[in-house]
Formats: structure tokens, C-alpha cells, sequence
């Protein structure tokens, strides 16, 4: 009575070893086939992890541009369209409304932002000048990074609005992305050209006061900084005083959904959103870039699966003369898959290891690579999610798809397959 259900016991073991045990045997006798099935597999988690990770991270830098603008209130004039680099500040009178928020007590401070379209070069000749995003703002911080130089700072009095204001540059100064300092060839010091067409550029002389591409990052293409009255002055826009968002900071006692409730009710020609809120609004208004994060996490996802399925079915097929010799010798069709499961659970494990130890280094060099053409540093975003699912697409589904295909291939490894 004992024996019997020690035996029961042990049978799954036993049987399990022996799997275990002629699977390892399979991939000992083709070196060459094993290696290659494990570059595979890491070739189908690395499709997952770098392309999962460029998709979440498609996504993630537009969240975290304005998060590192660390306003807590972005009010616009609908719509703002966000392919139109700038040409359009639908916000007019932009300091004096800013200077009517910052007299509110749950208000501390706010500033107007403007986006526009410029030329610029350090040679007047218009057929030299190089088409730029610039964006004006009030002044530069510590934030900026600054990889040479420094910024600027425009005096108080070229904001106040009970006196006329100049048509002309106030402080005449610019910082440049290093990738248009670069093309330029222009360093901390030098004179360039800066106009919204390249008929009024020559008239504008700006001095590069330092090298930075802090707004690039943000804006996602090769950005120029200017003082914002200066960018104005340039772009011909002093007398109605446009811009395309005014941004504030709320008191450190106020609630920040509150204000911006209070404000869209006493400024109802504006939009007003938290800072959360315009994240939510410009993602919203780039749904192509939704679609593409998302659409990259897909193929990453599908792609690597159906290398997995081709990988183990073409395993499965090459083994057919030894599954047969393996029938023909009495192992039953249930053996003879799991077999080629143990072997599927083996090389997905290799080479799941593999793909993942490869992941930080191939990301790392493609973030670098991005930076060189773009204003992205990691556009790339690595996590334990996405490692998460490279690994389980590589052990759960190469096991199971091994397994079906050694059930597939145990049906036509028959004794006349073997003779043939």
C-alpha cells in the first residue's frame, strides 16, 4: 500500500527529469542551432524592451516638459495650436494681464510666454539666415543648464504698462540651442542677426549670451531663448502686446484646482488649466503622438511574439528525425512536446538574459543618438514593466508556443518520416 502511491509520487518527477534531461541533450547536440535560437529570443526581447521603452517615452517627455516649467497655471486662448511652432499668440495685452494676476493674494507671480518663428545668423545676407523656433520669456534660471555662458534679465521698467513702450530690442540678447550655435558657428560673445523674416533680420543685432537647450527639450525642436519684450519688438507685436500662454504660481495656502476655477470664471476669454490639466490639453491635441507611443508599444509587443512563434516552430521542425527516432523508440506524443517545451523554457530564459542585459546598453546608445539629432536626452525610458514584460514574453509564451509546436511536430514524427 505504501509503494503505490510513492510511485505516484514520484512518477511526475521522474518523468519531469527525464524531459529536463533529453531536452538538455537536444540543445548539447546542436551547439549551433542553440546559440543561434538564444540570439533570437534576445533579439525578440530587446524588439519589446527598447521599442516599449520609446513609446512610453514618446509620451512621457511631453508630460515632463512642462512639468520642469514648474508653473502651476497655464491660461491660453483657445485654440492654441500646437504644430504652429509659435506663428499665432492669440493673448493680447499679455503684461497687463499678467500684472493684474499678480495682484491677487492667492497669486504670487505670473509671466507671459510667447512662441514665434524667427530667422537667425551671424551673417546679415538673408540667403544665410536659418529658420528657428524662439521662445520669449521674461527672464532665464538656473534650470537652464547652461553648457556655456549665461542668461538674461530684463529690467522691470520694460514691463511696466502705464508707459508707453519701446518698438525696439530692450536688452538686445539671445541664447542658442548648441545645435544652432553649432551651425552657426557662433560662441558666448558673438553678434548674430534675429528677425521674423529674412527682409527684417539684418535690422535686429542680438549678442549669444550663453549656449543652452533647455526649451529645445521641451519644444522638441532646435529652440533660441529671448527676452520676451526683444522677441516682440522683433516680431512687430509690441502694441498689442501678444503672447501664447501667461503662467502662474499660486500661494503656498491656495488650493491650486480652486484658483484656477476662480480664474476661468473671472477671465472667461481664456482658458485656464492647471498644469496637469495643459499636459492632459496637449497631448489631447497631439493625438498622433499618442497614437505612435501607443502604436510602438504594440508592434513591440505583437512583433516579439511572432519572432517567438517562428523561432520555436522552426526549433520543432528542424528536430523532426530525432522526435522520431525518440517515438520510435516508445515516447509518447505528450513526452515528445514536452520536450520540446523544457528546450523552449531553456533558450527563452537564455536568451531573455541575454536581451535584457543588452537593453540598458542599446538604450543608452540610442538616447545618445537622439540627443545628437534632436533635443530628446532620453527619449528612450527604460523601466521594470517593460523589462518585466520582455522577460514573460520570452519565458510564458516561448514555452507555451514550444510546446504547441512540439505537440504539432510530434504528430508527423512518425516512423516513416524517420525512414524518408
Amino acid at each position: 500500500m505504501t509503494r503505490a502511491p510513492l510511485a505516484l509520487v514520484l512518477l511526475p518527477l521522474v518523468r519531469t527529469r527525464a524531459i529536463l534531461g533529453i531536452a538538455v541533450a537536444q540543445l548539447r547536440r546542436s551547439p549551433g542551432r542553440t546559440v543561434l535560437a538564444v540570439l533570437s529570443v534576445a533579439l525578440a526581447v530587446l524588439a519589446v524592451t527598447l521599442l516599449a521603452s520609446l513609446g512610453a517615452g514618446v509620451v512621457a517627455t511631453g508630460e515632463e516638459g512642462l512639468d520642469n516649467a514648474d508653473r502651476d497655471i497655464w491660461i491660453s486662448s483657445d485654440p492654441v495650436d500646437p504644430d504652429a511652432s509659435g506663428t499665432e499668440n492669440p493673448i493680447v495685452g499679455a503684461h497687463g494681464t499678467a500684472a493684474e494676476l499678480t495682484q491677487r493674494d492667492d497669486v504670487t507671480s505670473a509671466s507671459p510666454l510667447a512662441l514665434q518663428d524667427v530667422y537667425v545668423g551671424t551673417d546679415p545676407d538673408p540667403s544665410e539666415l536659418q529658420r528657428h523656433p524662439a521662445i520669449g520669456v521674461q527672464e532665464t534660471h538656473d534650470g537652464f543648464d547652461f553648457r556655456s555662458g549665461g542668461g538674461f534679465e530684463t529690467p522691470e521698467s520694460a514691463y511696466e504698462t502705464d508707459q508707453p513702450r519701446s518698438d525696439d530690442p530692450v536688452t538686445d540678447e539671445i541664447v542658442l540651442d548648441p545645435r544652432v550655435a553649432d551651425e552657426l558657428d557662433a560662441e558666448v560673445g558673438d553678434t548674430v542677426y534675429v528677425g521674423t523674416s529674412r527682409q527684417t533680420a539684418p535690422e535686429y543685432e542680438f549678442t549669444v549670451v550663453g549656449v543652452s537647450d533647455y526649451y529645445s527639450q521641451y519644444l522638441g525642436s532646435e529652440t533660441v531663448t529671448m527676452p520676451l519684450v526683444d522677441l516682440q519688438a522683433v516680431a512687430g507685436t509690441t502694441g498689442t502686446d501678444r503672447a501664447t500662454f501667461l503662467t502662474a504660481d499660486v500661494a503656498d495656502d491656495a488650493d491650486r484646482e480652486a484658483v484656477a476655477a476662480d480664474l476661468d470664471e473671472s477671465y472667461p476669454e481664456y482658458d485656464v488649466r492647471t498644469s496637469d490639466e495643459q499636459v492632459e490639453a496637449m497631448i489631447g491635441e497631439r493625438p498622433l503622438v499618442v497614437a505612435s507611443g501607443a502604436t510602438l508599444v504594440g508592434l513591440a509587443v505583437v512583433g516579439g511574439v511572432v519572432l517567438t512563434v517562428n523561432l520555436f516552430a522552426l526549433v520543432a521542425a528542424q528536430q523532426r528525425e530525432e522526435l522520431a527516432a525518440l517515438r520510435a523508440v516508445g515516447l509518447s506524443r505528450r513526452l515528445l512536446a514536452g520536450t520540446v517545451a523544457a528546450q523552449g523554457l531553456v533558450i527563452g530564459l537564455l536568451g531573455g538574459l541575454v536581451g535584457i542585459a543588452a537593453t540598458p546598453l542599446l538604450a543608452s546608445g540610442l538616447n545618445r543618438f537622439a540627443a545628437s539629432i534632436a533635443s530628446f536626452d532620453a527619449l528612450v525610458r527604460t523601466s521594470p514593466d517593460v523589462y518585466v514584460l520582455g522577460i514573460a514574453i520570452a519565458l510564458v509564451v516561448g514555452t507555451v508556443v514550444a510546446l504547441i509546436a512540439g505537440w504539432r511536430a510530434g504528430r508527423y514524427a512518425t516512423i516513416d518520416h524517420l525512414e524518408g
